[in-house]
């Protein structure tokens, strides 16, 4: 029996891993949109806490104007990123030359044969088809806003009657006393999340794009943009985050001055450095209740179905399953094991 139970769980581990892939398609822009949610509602919060605000200004006015400002920055940062990414593949040429430069000044110094080397590894380094799949990538992503816009408007509009819908699906009071705790928690815990990891990406977007302004790196914009989204990815994001812009002072000085890669990755790792290991500790704290082990997992896992997306989602898919799991007698053990130090709250 007990084999046969195993076998089941990985049959189903394996239909809805299988499922996840296929409806990539649906599920992706279904997450963003509840991302976007999130934020709004947030916003809507910060606004409530002007009492005139609050007493005074009906929901559906503060959910418009939330929303209206999250599109607006969105829209304004994207056409700015395609602008800055069209720009950096029709300057992609100059790049490959330079690098050519910084792989034959590498060589003749230290007798290290890099451009060999790499096109050994990962073949025939073509700055310009990088370009061109960097771009063609973004204008996917935004390919989708439409999709991402309607989900929204219908999560929006869901909002005020899910409570009432929730009651009469479990008409027992202990029952749906339960489940509204199990929602209200999870709520908590992601609104959280993506408030602190928002502000804390946007502090060292900022701080980095003030750097690389300073030091004259070309497309500074971009690379900061950049830098805000990697680092929602756990762990591996801050460093990717620091090496993209430093090897763009690398490629865009060809080799002749070193100086600017050396002051990137000394400033902007800093900054990493401050953020990730002092001020997201002290503001995040120990709520999420996640194992590192856990994160390193669900960040390999959730990466290798979704991509990047997939990684940026992979610590609030992680946490409400944490949350869900400890909920339900038969896997509260799983709860437990996924936990930071194995303290799960009781039923």
């Amino acid at each position: 029996m007990k084999l046969q139970k195993i076998g089941l769980i990985f049959f189903i581990i394996f239909c809805v891993i299988t499922l996840l892939i296929i409806g990539k398609g649906i599920m992706l822009p279904l997450i963003l949109a509840t991302f976007l949610w999130f934020i709004i509602k947030e916003i809507r919060e910060f606004m409530d806490k002007a009492s005139w605000i609050r007493n005074k200004v009906p929901r559906g006015v503060k959910t418009g104007i939330a929303s209206i400002f999250i599109l607006f920055v969105i829209g304004l940062i994207s056409n700015l990123i395609i602008s800055n990414v069209q720009d950096l593949y029709n300057e992609a040429p100059s790049y490959q030359e330079n690098l050519e430069k910084v792989a034959n000044q590498i060589e003749s110094r230290f007798g290290l044969n890099i451009g060999e080397n790499l096109n050994n590894f990962i073949g025939d380094i073509d700055l310009t088809s990088i370009g061109k799949s960097l771009l063609d990538s973004f204008s996917e992503l935004f390919s989708s806003t439409f999709m991402i816009l309607l989900y929204l408007i219908f999560i929006l509009l869901e909002e005020t009657s899910f409570v009432k819908k929730l009651k009469a699906v479990y008409e027992k009071p202990n029952e749906f006393e339960e489940v509204n705790e199990l929602l209200i928690e999870i709520d908590q815990s992601l609104s959280k999340y993506i408030s602190i990891k928002t502000l804390l990406s946007l502090i060292t977007a900022v701080c980095s794009f003030a750097v690389l302004k300073l030091i004259g790196i070309d497309f500074a914009f971009f690379w900061a943009a950049c830098i805000f989204i990697l680092n929602f990815i756990p762990s591996i994001g801050s460093l990717i985050a620091t090496l993209f812009p430093a090897l763009m002072a690398l490629v865009q000085y060809g080799g002749s001055d070193f100086t600017p890669f050396i002051l990137v990755v000394v400033f902007v790792g800093i900054i990493q450095l401050l953020v990730g290991n002092f001020l997201e500790p002290k503001m995040m704290g120990n709520s999420l209740n996640i194992s590192s082990l856990v994160v390193i997992l669900s960040l390999s896992v959730w990466g290798a179905i979704w991509g990047i997306i997939g990684m940026i989602l992979s610590v609030p898919i992680t946490v409400m399953m944490i949350l869900i799991f400890s909920k339900i007698k038969g896997t509260r053990d799983v709860a437990i094991l996924l936990s930071e130090k194995g303290i799960i709250k009781s039923n």
